[in-house]
């Protein structure tokens, strides 16, 4: 197989401030190159990045079962389940080199001798003769038992349907501009309960397709035993969670994204592993290494979870395996890798300020090693899955994180751009619309790394997670639960955040990063109300608020439906005019004391007047092209939950008059608080 080719001279001409680490890039890129040539030739990178194959337990053409474990602590490892009566001692590992074990069980009345849907367990002996009961690393299908069982601990549950989901569409291309609708699978019902794979793809995939999203980005997939841990404390990596149905009932769900052109991404968590060591792979084979780094460097602080070592064979065999598996066997489109910037450095970036001094991101504060494991994983999904879309969750900015692997980057296709939802929930939680600054609004949403794809969002899980509160919720608060049916008065509250609801995701999604991709959490699009908390202890094990109030945005009598429609229209609004597709924005207005921003993009002029009060009649807005320009997209239509003050048939025509940069312009009527979209048709 052919070596990574060299290219970091390309980045280094693209960013001159990385020409003074060119010697720490160069090493790093050389370390990945060496792991990469040592897996193919000890093994071969496919086959090693497929050891899902082989390793865990497998029923074979002859129906023999054959088990394959790494457990280098172990003196003796067994297996034990129903099969075999919970025998512990009467199905023996053979012990392999480097730490394997090898168990084969031939056919029983010419029929595997563990059924489907049977419980196994690993017994782990030590060296001091201690057995452990452990569940296999390798699992896709753990169980918790019935609440009244009086266990909490998670079951493997063997499976091996004899009907299993066949994939009846293909996968869809990757978009150039990502429209992500991020989803939790057990919250998207309006019901007290834990909602189904099923469920979610009956109901609520053809719901994210109509309102003109192109891809789904789904949360908490990989097992965890506690569910308020929205998923990040991961206990079992290749199951799926049983709590919303079968293996199988999550194919189903992706087969039916598919069905409708949805570019399906998994949340991925491998920055840590839940400390769980029953039901979990902490202290697998009765020691606090094996997969993770024994000393202190093996545990988060923060987090409360252990942390790879991602120098271990096994580890790297292990986690790579695990993405090729969601990406063969479920058929995802991508991932977002979760916790990034926890992984990128030692402090887990938990006291770091990132001021942007590239000394910050090429010290020794850099873990060069867990750099070049993302490398490594985003070389084998680009590789075999070219298709395929990975995305970074990293709030410190290291730079070339979203360049290629070939380039000494980290290989990433697009970065989340996580300052932007923190300046508008600062904003509205400590100052008042009036005394907004235009100038750091614009600086946020344009500040970014050159070159590197951004993902633009106003908020997500994060700020709909109790603790804090959605922007509808801060901009309307306690009178969202009196005045959203449209028969009741409109307060000036309400109409305030029905607006600014409006104009804060459009600038984003337009101006964000000048991003390439928009993402918005399930119910955010029409301003769920209040906020998300799983059941717990805390809330008595309430359903109350880890749930979907679809009604509310089905019921054409509330407001809901507007802020609603209103989503879709902008959604549909950019896969007609594809600013998200294009290289980036020109910013020609931000006038702090008319509180007005106008900006191109992609040959479309976008005018936003944010002034609490002020309407402008004849607003001089600079563009590029001249012609005739027509509104394409209107915050104020009454359908949207505004005023009808811009009729959608005017025509603006340009001048031939420079300004403000622009070689045209025209003159708009822009009223208070009101965003439009216009553009060229003639």
């Amino acid at each position: 197989m052919e070596p990574i080719c060299d290219r970091i001279e390309t980045l280094l001409q693209s960013d001159g401030y990385l020409r003074l680490h060119e010697n720490e890039i160069r090493r790093r890129f050389r370390e990945l190159t060496r792991i990469v040539a040592e897996i193919e030739t000890s093994e071969g990178l496919d086959a090693f990045t497929r050891s899902y194959e082989k390793y865990g337990i497998h029923v074979n053409a002859d129906h023999s079962v054959t088990c394959l474990q790494w457990c280098p602590n172990a003196r003796a490892l067994y297996l034990r389940g129903d099969f075999n009566q919970w025998q512990m001692k009467t199905h023996a590992f053979e012990r392999l080199e480097h730490g394997k074990w090898k168990l084969e069980i031939a056919a029983v009345d010419g029929a595997p001798a563990i059924a489907h849907l049977s419980k196994v367990k690993l017994v782990v002996e030590t060296p001091s003769g201690e057995l452990l009961d452990r569940l296999d690393p390798w699992a896709t299908y753990v169980v918790q038992p019935p609440r009244d069982s009086g266990n909490t601990l998670f079951d493997h549950v063997f499976w091996n349907p004899a009907q299993k989901h066949v994939f009846k569409h293909a996968k869809p291309a990757a978009p150039r501009n990502l429209r992500i609708y991020e989803s939790h699978v057990g919250i998207a019902s309006a019901d007290y309960k834990v909602a189904t794979y099923r469920e979610f793809a009956d109901n609520i995939v053809p719901r994210i397709a109509r309102q003109g999203y192109n891809a789904i980005q789904l949360m908490a997939i990989q097992e965890h035993a506690y569910y308020a841990s929205f998923g990040y404390q991961v206990t079992s990596f290749f199951a799926a969670s049983s709590r919303y149905g079968s293996p199988e009932d999550l194919k189903y769900l992706i087969d039916r994204a598919h069905a409708l052109g949805l570019y399906t991404l998994l949340d991925i968590v491998h920055s840590h592993a839940s400390k769980n060591v029953l039901d979990g792979l902490n202290e697998f084979d009765g020691t606090n290494g094996g997969y993770f780094h024994s000393s202190s460097r093996g545990f988060h602080s923060q987090w409360d979870s252990r942390l790879f070592d991602f120098t271990q064979w096994e580890t790297k065999r292990f986690l790579l395996s695990n993405l090729r598996f969601y990406l063969n066997e479920y058929q995802f489109d991508g991932f977002r890798f979760d916790g990034v910037t926890s992984l990128l450095y030692h402090s887990h970036g938990i006291t770091d300020g990132f001021s942007g001094d590239y000394n910050e991101y090429f010290g020794l504060n850099t873990d060069t090693e867990s750099f070049n494991y993302l490398q490594l994983a985003n070389h084998v999904i680009h590789r075999f899955h070219p298709n395929a879309t990975t995305i970074a969750e990293d709030v410190s900015g290291m730079p070339a994180l979203c360049r290629p692997v070939e380039e000494g980057g980290g290989g990433f296709d697009l970065r989340l751009g996580m300052a932007i939802p923190d300046l508008w929930i600062k904003m509205l939680k400590h100052q008042r619309d009036e005394d907004w600054d235009l100038e750091l609004i614009v600086h946020t949403l344009t500040n970014r790394r050159w070159q590197e794809r951004t993902v633009a969002y106003a908020e997500s899980h994060d700020q709909a997670l109790v603790g804090d509160k959605t922007l509808a919720f801060w901009l309307m608060d306690k009178e969202m639960y009196d005045f959203m049916s449209r028969v009741s008065p409109l307060t000036p509250i309400i109409d305030r955040g029905l607006a600014l609801h409006k104009m804060i995701r459009l600038l984003t999604h337009a101006l964000g990063k000048c991003g390439e991709a928009w993402l918005n959490f399930m119910g955010n699009e029409f301003g769920h109300p209040e906020w998300l908390d799983f059941p717990r202890v805390g809330n008595q094990e309430s359903y109350h608020h880890a749930r979907r109030q679809w009604h509310l945005v089905d019921d054409s009598q509330l407001r809901y439906s507007l802020l609603n429609a209103f989503d879709a229209e902008m959604n549909f609004c950019e896969q007609k005019l594809q600013w998200l597709s294009s290289s980036g924005g020109w910013v020609s207005t931000k006038h702090q004391e008319d509180k007005v921003v106008v900006f191109e993009r992609n040959g479309a002029l976008f005018v936003f007047n944010f002034h609490h009060e002020k309407s402008f009649p004849d607003y001089r807005v600079g563009c590029h092209d001249s012609g005739v320009y027509q509104v394409a997209l209107n915050s104020d239509e009454q359908r949207f939950g505004g005023h009808d003050r811009v009729s959608m048939e005017t025509r603006f025509h340009t001048s031939g008059q420079e300004f403000n940069g622009r070689r045209d312009s025209l003159l708009v009527y822009i009223p208070s608080r009101v965003a439009l979209v216009l553009a060229r048709v003639q």
